[in-house]
């Protein structure tokens, strides 16, 4: 129950901030442009809120439905304009004044991107040290010579200060299949460089989680012991016979070293028995055969039996906090939001070349479990999460879709090349391609959403 209310709650104080904030872009650029500006709404549907202020009788108002807004100005087709007034419609401005009045709702959402960003840059970080802990036989790190003790310095000359520096950047450059150079200090203190070419992944799955599951390498905080702290009723690891502090020691015969060989060697085997060896609590050794089940993740059959672990304690010595003046962190906070933003016009393109699935689109219910997620860890956390919505409202909101700011901006581009505006049936005929499209995106959201949870 408590994960559900901050999963509600979490998502609507991130739609309304969101949504302020684009709309605020949007009515500012109206003021500064002269344009009357009829009605400020945060939400659709019913009025649950409004006030009217300022010398153009503006009605500020919160309505019922928290996944949008709208800015209402003063325009003659929508209606009969005080000749007056006329000056101030939105249809009768210049080109270039229409065009900024639409392009700064999105841009308002970069620029709280970027504070959003700076601020968390600010009040700083506690992350692990940027150390190897251990590298998976046979990967890529292997391959490029990284040991257990490689303190990783930077990464193509960007400062690693603590073990997630950096991971935007690695996954643009693994986007663009680039030659990444790690420069790092080992055990030794000795300064080398490792070169890892990106472009010999291959295929691969879009993950956070870049380091560890593409490339092999992992700090301390992945070494997680094989001991298994809970089991899940109804599970293959239940109907196995397995118990709480047990040890798991190998499996198939293949020695188990950490959980994440652990969680790699079951999720690689959906629906297929293992023969687990297993160290009790007192010391003596048993083998238990489990039939792992199989979920679908990102479209793939992966391998479950339904085990977590005992959280590790992380030493303190191997904690780091990281924090940032005021010009540094915003110079940190421009780099992440254009990195973000390079990073999903990417995502969006391969998708677009079925290189990547369509079933990474995610809807309201995934954003509003990422939202309840975030508010819980703390106050960065929901920060950053904010941050990487916004550049997505931006960046969707400046699609060339009709019904969008980017449709409308592409609609004043076809009027600055003809020399005219389109006529009325090429915009009604464009409003009903952008309700087609908007709804069948809308549509796969949902599906996606409603797919995981039944996963």
């Amino acid at each position: 129950m408590q994960d559900l209310i901050f999963s509600i709650g979490g998502f609507i104080i991130a739609i309304g901030i969101l949504v302020a904030v684009h709309e605020y872009g949007h009515y500012q650029a109206a003021r500064w442009c002269n344009v009357k500006v009829l009605r400020f709404s945060v939400g659709f549907g019913k009025t649950i809120w409004s006030r009217i202020a300022g010398k153009d009788n503006t009605e500020y108002a919160i309505a019922a439905i928290p996944l949008g807004g709208y800015v209402k100005m003063l325009d003659e087709a929508e209606g009969d304009v005080p000749a007056r007034e006329q000056h101030r419609a939105f249809n009768r401005q210049p080109l270039l004044k229409r065009v900024f009045i639409v392009i700064s709702g999105p841009l308002t959402n970069f620029l709280f991107a970027v504070l959003a960003y700076t601020t968390v840059n600010m009040i700083g970080q506690q992350g692990l040290e940027p150390v190897v802990e251990s590298v998976r036989a046979n990967s890529y790190a292997e391959q490029a010579g990284f040991q257990s003790g490689d303190r990783i310095v930077a990464i193509d000359g960007n400062r690693q200060r603590e073990w997630d520096d950096n991971r935007l950047y690695l996954y643009n450059s693994a986007l663009k299949k680039k030659v990444v150079e790690f420069e790092v200090e080992n055990a030794a203190g000795d300064i080398q460089i490792r070169r890892v070419d990106l472009g010999q992944i291959g295929e691969w799955k879009p993950s956070e989680a870049l380091l560890e599951t593409t490339l092999g390498l992992y700090p301390l905080d992945t070494l997680v012991e094989t001991v298994i702290g809970e089991i899940l009723n109804d599970s293959p690891a239940a109907a196995g016979g397995l118990e709480i502090d047990d040890r798991i020691i190998a499996m198939d015969g293949q020695a188990i070293e950490n959980w994440q060989e652990l969680v790699e060697y079951v999720s690689a085997r959906p629906d297929q028995p293992i023969e687990l060896l297993i160290e009790k609590p007192d010391g003596t050794l048993v083998t238990r055969l489990v039939h792992t089940g199989s979920v679908m993740v990102d479209g793939q059959a992966t391998g479950r039996i339904g085990i977590s672990n005992i959280p590790q304690q992380i030493p303190p010595e191997k904690l780091v906090v990281v924090r940032d003046s005021l010009m540094p962190a915003l110079s940190k906070g421009l780099a992440s939001t254009w990195q973000m933003s390079t990073l999903t016009l990417r995502m969006l393109w391969k998708m677009l070349k079925l290189e990547i699935s369509p079933k990474n689109i995610s809807g309201p219910i995934t954003i509003a479990e990422y939202a309840g997620k975030t508010a819980q860890v703390g106050l960065n956390s929901y920060l950053m999460f904010l941050a990487v919505i916004s550049i997505s409202l931006g960046i969707i909101n400046l699609l060339p879709v009709p019904m969008l700011d980017g449709g409308h901006l592409l609609m004043y581009l076809i009027e600055a090349i003809k020399g005219g505006p389109l006529s009325d049936g090429a915009l009604i005929a464009g409003q009903k391609i952008g309700l087609l499209i908007l709804g069948a995106l809308m549509f796969l959201a949902f599906y996606n959403d409603f797919a995981r949870l039944v996963q």
